[in-house]
C-alpha cells in the first residue's frame, strides 16, 4: 500500500502517529494496523474514539473481550445476517456476542489479520452495544421454589419472569401466524388413552429405550436448540449435566453457544451416562460441512441428526419484528437486493439451499459409518419412505418447533400418515418425533404409535433458563414420573407392551389426506394399520 511507517520504531510517537495517519486509516485500516505490528513487534492499543469511525458497511470494527476485530469482509457470511453485527459496530459487542457464541467462535471465522489487537479499556465509554438494546431485559419476579413445579408448562411461565426481550423472542417465536407451533401442542390432546384394568402393576416399571445406538433409561431425549447461553451462562453445559445424570441422550445444535469439546468433556467429566448427538444444519459450503462432520467423530458424538428442513430460515415473525425495532433504534437501513437474474443471495438462505438426496452419499461417507444417520424434519409419508430407499438408519418426524413453514403438520400426523399409507417402516427404521411435547402421556401416545423415543426442545430452554442443572434435572424427573405413574394407570409395566390399541386416534384421523403423491420411489403396496 505504499505507507513507509520508520517513525514507529519510536513507541513513544504512537498518539502523533494515529493522528497523522487518520486519513489513510479510512481505507486501509486493516493493513495499517497489520504493518505496525509487524514493525514494532507488539500490538497496538487502540482507543475507542477510534474503533467507533468504524460503524458501517464499508468499515466495520467491533470489540469483543477487549479485543478489536475488523469484520468488514464477514458481514454478509454471517448465519444471522449483516444487520446482527451491523448493530454493535463501532462499539463493544461483547454483551451480544459472548451469550450465544463458543469462545473461539470468531478467531476460527476471521483471518488472523483482522484481529487489530486490544482496546485501551479506560477509552471506553459508559455507553456500549448493549445501549442498542436498551430495555430488553424484563423486570426480575422471583421465581417460585423448584420444588412447587408440578409440570413443564410451569417451567414456561417461570422462565418468563427473568429473561430477557432478546431471549423470549428467540426461544418462543414460530413461523408466520403460528398455526404450527399452535397444531403442534393441540394435537396431542386429540388422542384418547384406552387403559386396561386389573393388571398386575405392582413390579417395577421399565422405561429403557435404545435411542441412536444409546440405551437410555427413558423413551425421550433432548432436542437440538441453539443459543442456551441467552438463558443462562452455563447454557448447554446445564443440558449436557441433566442428559448424563439420568442416562438420556442430548442432541446438540450445530450452533450451541457453548464449544462441542466443552459438551464432551462435560459428559466425560460427570461418569454418568448419556449420550451426545450432532444436529447438522449442512453448510453453504461443503468443506465446511466436511469439518463440522469430522469434528462430530473427533469428539465422539455417537449419532449424526441432518436437518433436512432448513434449506431457508422461515419467517418468523416476533424474531423478525424485535431485530427491526434494533435496526430502527441503531439507524440501520439494510434494503431487500431484489435481482429476478437470481444472482443475489437467496433470501432468508442461511445453510445449503442445494442439499437434495444425493448429497447424503458424501454426507455418509464423511460420516463412515461412526454411528447412525438420521434425517430430522420428515414431514409426509412420501419423504419418510424416501429415506428409507436412501439408506438411512432412522427418520425424526419435525416442524422444526412450528418454526419453520407455517401449516406444516404436527409430527403425530405424519406418524399417523406413515401408519396409514407405509405402516412397514414402523418395522423398517427408527422413528423418532418432537413439536409440543409438554407431558408424560404425549410420550407415551408416540410409543403406542410405533415412535421409537421422543425429543424435547422448549421446555428444556425454559427449565434451564430459570434453574439451570437444576431445573434440567427437575423436568426429566417430572417426565419420569408422569410416564411412570400414567404406565401403571394404563395397566402395563414395560413399553414393550404399548400398542396402537392402547390409544384412540379416530378424531386425528379425519385430518388425514385420503390419498399421496406416489411418484416418487418405489411405494410398493400400500395397506393401512388405521
Amino acid at each position: 500500500m505504499g505507507l513507509s511507517l520508520p517513525f514507529l520504531h519510536n513507541k513513544n510517537n504512537l498518539g502523533s502517529t494515529f493522528a497523522a495517519l487518520n486519513s489513510h486509516f479510512e481505507e486501509n485500516s486493516c493493513a495499517v494496523f497489520s504493518s505496525i505490528i509487524a514493525t514494532i513487534g507488539a500490538p497496538v492499543m487502540l482507543t475507542a474514539e477510534e474503533v467507533r469511525k468504524h460503524d458501517s458497511r464499508r468499515s466495520c470494527w467491533v470489540v469483543i473481550s477487549g479485543e478489536v476485530y475488523d469484520v468488514t469482509e464477514f458481514l454478509n457470511q454471517h448465519p444471522g445476517g449483516p444487520a446482527s453485527i451491523l448493530r454493535c459496530a463501532g462499539r463493544d459487542a461483547t454483551e451480544e456476542y459472548e451469550p450465544v457464541h463458543p469462545p473461539g467462535t470468531i478467531e476460527t471465522h476471521l483471518d488472523k489479520e483482522k484481529h487489530l489487537g486490544p482496546i485501551d479499556v479506560t477509552t471506553i465509554d459508559a455507553q456500549k452495544a448493549a445501549d442498542v438494546v436498551a430495555q430488553t431485559s424484563r423486570d426480575s419476579e422471583e421465581l417460585a421454589p423448584l420444588s412447587t413445579l408440578q409440570n413443564l408448562d410451569d417451567f414456561e411461565s417461570e422462565a418468563r419472569k427473568v429473561v430477557s426481550k432478546k431471549a423470549w423472542v428467540y426461544f418462543s417465536s414460530s413461523a408466520d401466524s403460528t398455526t404450527a407451533h399452535a397444531r403442534n401442542r393441540l394435537d396431542w390432546t386429540r388422542v384418547n388413552l384406552r387403559p386396561r384394568i386389573l393388571r398386575n402393576v405392582g413390579k417395577p416399571v421399565s422405561m429403557r429405550r435404545r435411542i441412536m445406538g444409546h440405551d437410555s433409561s427413558l423413551p425421550f431425549f433432548i432436542a437440538p436448540a441453539a443459543q442456551a447461553r441467552l438463558g443462562h451462562p452455563d447454557g448447554e453445559l446445564c443440558l449436557a449435566r441433566g442428559a448424563a445424570r439420568y442416562n438420556i441422550p442430548y442432541c446438540s445444535s450445530t450452533y450451541s453457544s457453548i464449544a462441542h469439546k466443552d459438551l464432551a468433556k462435560c459428559l466425560a467429566e460427570e461418569r454418568k451416562g448419556g449420550a451426545l448427538l450432532w444436529q447438522l444444519y449442512v453448510p453453504i459450503a461443503t468443506e465446511n460441512a466436511k469439518s463440522l462432520i469430522a469434528e462430530a467423530k473427533k469428539l465422539g458424538f455417537k449419532a449424526l441428526v441432518i436437518t433436512v428442513d432448513s434449506a431457508v430460515i422461515g419467517r418468523r415473525e416476533e424474531d423478525d419484528r424485535y431485530k427491526a425495532e434494533l435496526d430502527h433504534a441503531a439507524g440501520i437501513e439494510l434494503a431487500r437486493s431484489a435481482n429476478p437474474a437470481g444472482a443475489a443471495p437467496i433470501l432468508r438462505g442461511a445453510h445449503s439451499s442445494t442439499l437434495n438426496w444425493d448429497d447424503l452419499t458424501w454426507i455418509r461417507q464423511a460420516w463412515n459409518d461412526t454411528g447412525p444417520v438420521i434425517l430430522k424434519g420428515i414431514q409426509t409419508a412420501e419423504d419418510a419412505l424416501l429415506a428409507a430407499e436412501a439408506g438411512v438408519d432412522g427418520i425424526y418426524l419435525s416442524n422444526h418447533g412450528g418454526r419453520q413453514l407455517d401449516y406444516a403438520p404436527s409430527s403425530l400426523q405424519t406418524l399417523l400418515e406413515i401408519r396409514k399409507f407405509y405402516p412397514h417402516l414402523l418395522e423398517t427404521l427408527e422413528i423418532y418425533l418432537d413439536g409440543g411435547v409438554t407431558r408424560g402421556t404425549d410420550i407415551l401416545k408416540a410409543i403406542c404409535l410405533g415412535a421409537t423415543a421422543v425429543a424435547l426442545g422448549r421446555p428444556f430452554m425454559y427449565a434451564l433458563t430459570g434453574y439451570g442443572t437444576a431445573g434440567v434435572c427437575k423436568a426429566i424427573e417430572i417426565l419420569s414420573d408422569q410416564m411412570e405413574t400414567s404406565m401403571r394407570l394404563m395397566g402395563v409395566t414395560e413399553l414393550s407392551q404399548l400398542t396402537e390399541f392402547y390409544v384412540n386416534t379416530a378424531i386425528l384421523e379425519q385430518e388425514l389426506p385420503r390419498r399421496i403423491d406416489q411418484r416418487d420411489g418405489n411405494a410398493g403396496k400400500v395397506s393401512s394399520k388405521l
